[in-house]
């Protein structure tokens, strides 16, 4: 546990970036769910909805590259102050056109330059943060990253008729964020050139570790771009919807705790297989359940939300257990990417399938996923040849479907990952 003066402590440090972040997760996750509430009150098909997250995965994961250059060449602030500047111009720019290509257009910049940004705060905070405090520096940064993603969909209810409000509210917000980044006094991190990705290298020797990244991408590109939809379906209120997306988030924060004492106390593996098992079961209600309550939805999202943020930290923490600490700036590439490719074609089969079979597959979508990572991890085999005894276990993923702590390749090479503590 963080005690109180370290808490405080590190705020006074670094208390600049995780404003920054806790504003950019306000804005990125409102986005997201008024756009698709925007969609499903204008009758476009759950495929669009899934669409648009696969753009913003997909712009993500281009991000990935473009941020590595932009860092390089111009650093770190002006980086993240021109990408916010992109963002709050991407989007205003939606209400010039309701057309789906520019949406989506739209959707793929926004990524890109919120990928960028997302390298600034992680490469600069691993980079100042000093090896016995790199835990704790991260952990809270995830917390403030949570709480906007929280923030994010209650601010929901402040425009019932889906408006323009929201879309002022999300370019100020991002306007904002760049204020707190601009005037910090921290240093200034110094950027090291990434290493290359192995592909066969992971393939050989990390497959659970992969199918389990790529499934947790399906899942949670599928539950920000789709989960909105489903609920507006289910007649429920813009507010509700907030209310709904807030507290599956919510219990996503509140499983970390336990799963950081579980996971170093029983095999990774086995967690993920447990885990998947329990998601799978705990899904089926809502997927046989046309028409739940509000109160139902509520407890059995949270119960699910509370498991599918388990499964990306469990993923990367059996990856690095098997990882020298060489090799794990490269393996953040990777797992990144994979984790991309997920959140690119989990909404959009989710979304044909909603269009086609119903909104209840949404959760049918949930439960297959589910099944497929418990077959698979519990038909693979560990030997633990490659075992490596300071694996790090890491923090779950941003609100747009990309990992985050595991993204950075520009900073600390080896300090890049949180410790296990």
């Amino acid at each position: 546990m963080i005690g109180d003066r370290t808490v405080i402590r590190l705020t006074k440090t670094f208390g600049a970036l995780y404003l920054a972040s806790l504003l950019m997760q306000l804005g990125s996750t409102l986005l997201m769910t008024y756009l698709a509430l925007r969609l499903n009150a204008m009758g476009s098909s759950e495929t669009a909805g899934g669409a648009l997250m696969a753009a913003n995965a997909l712009g993500m994961v281009l991000g990935g590259w473009v941020g590595r250059s932009l860092i390089a060449q111009v650093g770190h602030i002006r980086t993240y102050a021109a990408c916010a500047g992109l963002i709050a111009a991407a989007v205003l720019a939606h209400e010039f056109s309701t057309s789906l290509p520019f949406w989506l257009v739209l959707r793929g910049l926004v990524g890109l330059a919120m990928m960028c940004q997302l390298m600034v705060l992680e490469s600069w905070l691993n980079d100042q943060a000093r090896t016995e405090q790199r835990g704790s520096v991260l952990a809270l940064y995830m917390v403030a990253s949570y709480v906007g993603m929280m923030l994010g969909q209650l601010a929901l209810s402040l425009d019932e008729g889906l408006g323009i409000r929201a879309l002022l509210g999300v370019a100020m917000v991002f306007a904002l964020c760049s204020v707190p980044v601009a005037l910090t006094r921290s240093a200034h991190p110094t950027a090291v050139p990434a290493a290359s990705i192995d592909l066969r290298l992971f393939l050989r020797r990390i497959p659970q570790s992969l199918v389990t990244i790529l499934v947790s991408g399906m899942i949670n590109g599928s539950f920000y771009g789709l989960a909105a939809i489903y609920a507006s379906k289910q007649g429920l209120e813009t507010a509700q919807v907030g209310q709904f997306m807030a507290l599956t988030i919510g219990a996503g924060l509140l499983a970390q705790l336990p799963l950081g004492w579980l996971s170093d106390r029983l095999p990774r593996a086995s967690l993920i297989r447990a885990v998947a098992v329990l998601l799978v079961l705990i899904s089926l209600p809502l997927a046989f359940n046309q028409t739940p309550a509000f109160v139902t939805l509520l407890w059995f999202g949270s119960a699910i939300g509370f498991l599918q943020f388990c499964l990306y930290p469990l993923g990367v923490a059996l990856a690095n257990d098997n990882m020298e600490p060489h090799l794990r700036v490269s393996l953040s590439g990777m797992l990144l990417i994979t984790f991309g490719v997920g959140a690119c074609i989990g909404p959009l089969i989710a979304g044909v399938l909603m269009e086609f079979f119903g909104t209840s597959s949404f959760y049918f979508f949930y439960a297959g996923s589910a099944a497929l990572l418990a077959l698979c991890v519990g038909q693979a085999k560990v030997t633990g040849k490659h075992l490596q005894k300071d694996a790090p276990l890491q923090h779950p993923v941003t609100p747009n479907g990309i990992a985050s702590s595991n993204l950075v390749s520009v900073g600390d090479p080896v300090g890049e990952c949180i410790e296990r503590r």
